[in-house]
């Protein structure tokens, strides 16, 4: 495997923890940009980067960059995104990857042109202990799958300026802490589902501030997402099966699982390491460019049609 050097767009709390945990004996981060260069400056020598770029432009014009993590506020996503891809660069982009199916669209369709890797660093999808999980479901101990609960709740200033309220931002609990909560269902369910109910309260600017979605795939196979950003909830998500059940405590970034069988037996499934869960994203973005992983974008795409659909029925309350 060649040497990955890693351009960073934007200077947020991920960043900080992508940055100040970044292990990977594959690649290097190389290079951070951001709106203020004297910003850029002192994140860059904080955690010894050695590029800190005037522009973003400079940095995507760079040819010793060969991947963009991008992790700048929700509705800079796309923007980046296509500058990066048209800039010949490999993409992880911080979740939401987009706000809406038809931008995810067009932002895959010149990933293909240009023969690229675009991918979303959602943790879920890369941590080991689902990839553990899948193994044990297929093992068919447990039967079928019946119901999926995932609930995410996250208490938050309730400021109409600060980005999770502002709809100018992308923001709302769906676009934050939901596309966990929904790539936590989808990726236990078979197939893709459909949104069959959903309700919204909104925030005063607009945006939801708390909702109730039920979802079906067309093996009736469900899955219930709650959502709040005005009360906590414990990230605790439930995989229901015929033959028992798995309880996954704080889910987005967990590493262990219990299983729970209808005979009152249980097994712990422990695997991987919670703090390594943005390394995790790094190693498996390097096998997916490598081709020796297929990733994850196509459970991205069902989750960002998922959120378009539910976005859909709060239009017509």
């Amino acid at each position: 495997m060649k040497k990955y050097r890693w351009g960073m767009i934007g200077l947020g709390d991920i960043a900080s923890q992508f940055a100040a945990g970044f292990d990977s004996p594959n690649s290097e981060l190389y290079g951070v940009s951001a709106r203020s260069l004297p910003k850029v400056e002192a994140f860059a020598a904080q955690y010894q980067i050695p590029k800190a770029y005037a522009t973003t432009e400079d940095l995507l014009d760079d040819p010793m960059i060969d991947i963009v993590y991008i992790a700048v506020p929700n509705d800079l996503h796309h923007e980046f995104i296509m500058k990066s891809l048209l800039a010949g660069k490999h993409v992880l982009c911080e979740k939401a990857i987009t706000t809406n199916a038809d931008a995810l669209a067009e932002e895959l369709a010149l990933a293909k042109e240009k023969q690229l890797i675009l991918e979303e660093a959602m943790t879920i999808f890369n941590m080991p202990l689902y990839a553990a999980l899948r193994e044990q479901i297929n093992t068919g101990r447990l039967g079928k799958l019946k119901m999926i609960q995932a609930p995410f709740g996250s208490y938050k200033d309730p400021d109409p300026t600060n980005r999770f309220f502002n709809p100018d931002l992308g923001g709302g609990a769906l676009l934050d802490i939901g596309t966990y909560a929904v790539s936590f269902a989808r990726f236990f369910m078979s197939e893709a589902p459909e949104v069959t109910y959903s309700d919204m309260k909104p925030f005063s600017t607009g945006v939801d501030e708390q909702s109730v979605t039920i979802l079906r795939n067309p093996l009736d196979e469900m899955a219930n997402v709650t959502l709040t950003f005005q009360a906590k909830m414990p990230k605790t998500g439930i995989v229901a099966f015929e033959e028992g059940y798995i309880t996954i405590d704080e889910y987005p970034r967990a590493d262990q699982a219990m299983i729970h069988f209808r005979d009152g037996k249980t097994e712990t499934v422990a695997v991987g390491d919670t703090n390594q869960a943005l390394n995790y994203e790094i190693d498996n973005m390097l096998k997916t460019i490598e081709g020796k992983s297929a990733g994850s974008i196509h459970l991205t795409t069902d989750v960002i049609n998922l959120l378009d659909q539910m976005q859909a029925f709060w239009a017509q309350q």
